[in-house]
């Protein structure tokens, strides 16, 4: 059986400490098994930020247009991307991490319409390129569906955390570089499975979208790893990120952190925004414009607009002119 290389470093076990402490916060204000709608802002937030990641150019307001059945105007591949992916994450709960006919299963939901060997494994070398260098070369695909069972066997049967266990994970599939495409896009979805094996939350957390964030930094680790023959720097890379994930996530009910009656003066669309935001400002008391339009994936003008109703009606001050503009929880209204 082929084993995982891979260092469990003192960082990253600090990380998991705190990853843990963090999760069993949310889990006992629960806030994420009662606020449905905040569970589906995550969703659609996690579906669009994975498929950003691979130059889908659809925005989280079209994204969510799309499931809603609202007329986008997109590129046609795009738009069956997100359709594919938000049936993907729908079912969720019903795979099995450590099921090779479940893997296959989720690609095709995957990439249905979209590539010829949907559901199957690549019957053909791959690489990944960068402009015209060779970035990395997959495995042999003869021997892809046994690199993958392994994998699999041995996830099952490890007693590492799932933190770091769905860490390797994600690092291996794309190492071995499984299908013709959409690699990235399921070993998101599987670590994510796996994490949510360990608690249903995971379900709900947009981890996807710290990663689109960090996209230079999420191929930096995966480049690293895969020089070192060792998942060490992927492992930390992920880690970091979900951690980042949960602290810019409300622990409080948004009107423990801001009065009902400031809350009630917003419309649907502007309270889904303050929902959006409410975890960063909550943990740093104050955001920026950039920072809010990359936690919502809004454009520039969208965010100064909702910032400036957030500041018309109390919840927030301006400090600060021009690019040194910050937006802080007005402390007198609450």
């Amino acid at each position: 059986m082929n084993i995982p290389v891979f260092t469990i470093t003192s960082h990253s076990i600090d990380l998991v400490a705190k990853i843990a402490e963090k999760v069993g916060e949310l889990k006992s204000s629960g806030e994420y098994s009662r606020n449905l709608r905040l569970r589906k802002i995550n969703r659609l937030r996690s579906i669009q930020s994975s498929l950003a990641i691979e130059n889908n150019t659809l925005t989280l307001g079209q994204v969510t247009d799309i499931i809603e059945g609202k007329p986008v105007l997109g590129l046609p591949h795009e738009i069956q991307e997100v359709k594919n992916a938000y049936q993907a994450y729908e079912y969720i709960f019903e795979y099995d991490p450590y099921k090779v006919k479940d893997f296959l299963k989720v690609h095709q939901l995957m990439t249905t319409q979209l590539v010829q060997e949907a559901g199957r494994f690549r019957s053909q070398g791959v690489g990944v390129f960068d402009g015209s260098k060779l970035v990395h070369a997959g495995a042999s695909y003869q021997f892809v569906p046994q690199l993958i069972t392994d994998l699999f066997a041995w996830a099952k049967k490890t007693n590492i955390h799932p933190l770091i266990k769905s860490s390797i994970v994600h690092f291996e599939i794309e190492f071995i570089h499984p299908f013709i495409d959409g690699n990235g896009r399921i070993g998101r979805l599987w670590q994510t499975l796996i994490l949510s094996k360990w608690n249903e939350l995971f379900a709900w957390l947009p981890i996807e979208t710290l990663v689109y964030e960090n996209q230079q930094g999420y191929y930096d680790a995966l480049a690293t790893s895969q020089k070192a023959g060792d998942s060490k720097s992927f492992i930390e890379f992920m880690l970091n990120a979900i951690l980042q994930t949960l602290e810019e996530l409300p622990i409080r009910k948004i009107t423990d952190i801001f009065t009902d009656i400031n809350t009630d003066k917003l419309t649907k669309a502007e309270l889904e925004f303050l929902e959006q935001i409410a975890g960063y400002l909550d943990k740093n008391g104050e955001i920026t414009n950039y920072r809010a339009q990359l936690i919502t994936n809004k454009s520039d003008v969208s965010v100064k607009k909702y910032l400036t109703k957030l500041v018309e009606v109390g919840i927030l001050k301006i400090e600060g002119k021009n690019k040194g503009r910050k937006y802080l929880i007005n402390q007198k209204e609450h």
